[in-house]
């Protein structure tokens, strides 16, 4: 959510970084809004003193006997607290209108993310690994013999419908065994605190991370009111939602591994074959809370964790910075790590990771209370957000069988999974763990 403090003072810097986005100009509207509803209050809190000192001289007008003046004052004192409850009511319902705008405008980008209208404005900055060159044609993961035996699209869609899969077998073992090693890397060699959190959430911890107001459409919800989560980002930034933090206490780097649900509403006909975008999968999320002088670190920090994992399994990628067009409503800027497919021939997106300054810790009201020091300090700020894949456990699971497919249909499995493996070292052409 947007600081109104801050779009009071340069409202044309607010507007000048929504036309970044491609978005109109919304200051105006928003301090027409403002400025009407600090009215109101202001003509309330005028109007309550003007009740308290009528309703003191009602008193003494009965006292000296002054029957009119005593009339007078008496609905004198009905109206100012009539008008009182209008206007207050008034307020309350501007500062609602008020809170709902400002929750619903993307965040502002950094001054040094590029501008582009959509993903053809993106910049790569990094690349790692040489895609292998194939002596036959790679084939889709879907299409590997050894993985076609336990990729089962008829069972799920039975069961299910569109965008869902049945893993068995060798395939479902390397699956896990992906996202243990993700796990046991970011805890043992990054430092970070493993979770297990809920993936049914209140409507609140949906605003917190901006999945709410605007994109409910993108997730699910249950007949009861909860949220099914489209990543434990949503669990993992709101654990400190209402919280004053320690600064002593910061960064909190956590991690977790769950189940998450997305709808995909705004893809329809994208990706309908294998199981490169479903409406359940797995994420490990890596989350940070920090202070927002060290977010940008922090950013970088959390890149190169999730670039570690494509590097230990050798995959190939490609960390491109996303365009002012691209990025997502929340973020203020936006790494995309994009994993070499050579079934798809092209580099598809296995992690974002970004960062939201103090975006989502105003929805959250999450703050920390910096170390006091001699020049005083002390009183509360909003902490910086970041989340990250580290990584989409589904497209990793792609990304390795692809890269790993032999010409007789077997698939050759990377070093570091193979303690997870119980030592197996391939997927054979007829699909079994040898």
């Amino acid at each position: 959510m947007h600081d109104i403090k801050a779009i009071r003072e340069n409202p044309a810097a607010f507007d000048a970084a929504l036309a970044r986005r491609g978005l109109s100009a919304m200051s105006s509207q928003i301090l027409a809004l403002d400025a009407d509803r600090r009215a109101k209050i202001v003509a309330a809190e005028t109007a309550q003193a003007e009740q308290n000192r009528a309703s003191k001289e009602v008193g003494a007008a009965k006292a000296r006997g002054d029957e009119a003046e005593f009339e007078r004052l008496r609905a004198l004192v009905a109206q100012t607290k009539a008008d009182i409850a209008r206007l207050t009511a008034e307020a309350a319902e501007q500062d609602s209108t008020l809170r709902d705008l400002l929750m619903r405008i993307d965040n502002l980008p950094l001054p040094e993310v590029p501008d582009g209208a959509d993903e053809s404005g993106n910049v790569e900055i990094r690349r790692w690994g040489t895609p292998r060159a194939f002596d036959f044609t790679p084939r889709e993961h879907f299409d590997i013999p050894g993985v076609k035996p336990g990729m089962d699209f008829e069972t799920a869609a039975k069961l299910s419908g569109s965008r869902f899969v049945v893993l068995k077998g060798p395939v479902i073992r390397v699956h896990r065994a992906l996202a243990q090693f993700m796990l046991d890397t970011h805890v043992e060699e990054h430092g970070l605190t493993e979770m297990w959190t809920p993936v049914l959430v209140k409507d609140d911890a949906m605003y917190g991370t901006n999945q709410l107001p605007k994109f409910a459409e993108d997730s699910y919800q249950t007949t009861n009111g909860w949220w099914l989560i489209p990543t434990s980002e949503v669990t993992l930034t709101n654990s400190v939602a209402g919280d004053i933090l320690d600064e002593a206490t910061l960064p909190v780097r956590m991690t977790a591994h769950t189940q998450c649900f997305r709808s995909e509403a705004g893809s329809a006909g994208k990706d309908t074959a294998g199981m490169l975008r479903q409406h359940q999968f797995e994420k490990v999320e890596m989350v940070t809370i920090c202070t927002p002088e060290t977010h940008l670190d922090e950013q970088e920090r959390m890149r190169r964790c999730a670039e570690a994992i494509l590097e230990k399994l050798g995959i190939p990628y490609r960390t491109v910075v996303l365009c002012t067009g691209d990025m997502g409503f929340g973020a203020q800027r936006t790494y995309d790590l994009e994993a070499w497919l050579p079934g798809q021939n092209t580099y598809r997106e296995i992690s974002s990771v970004s960062t939201c300054g103090q975006f989502q810790a105003r929805r959250m009201n999450a703050r920390y209370r910096p170390a006091k020091t001699e020049n005083g300090g002390g009183k509360p700020e909003f902490v910086a957000t970041l989340n990250g894949s580290g990584l989409a456990v589904g497209r990793c699971l792609i990304a390795v069988l692809e890269n790993g497919q032999q010409a007789d249909g077997s698939v050759d499995l990377p070093a570091v999974l193979h303690p997870y493996l119980g030592g197996r070292t391939k997927i054979s052409a007829a699909g079994q763990l040898v």
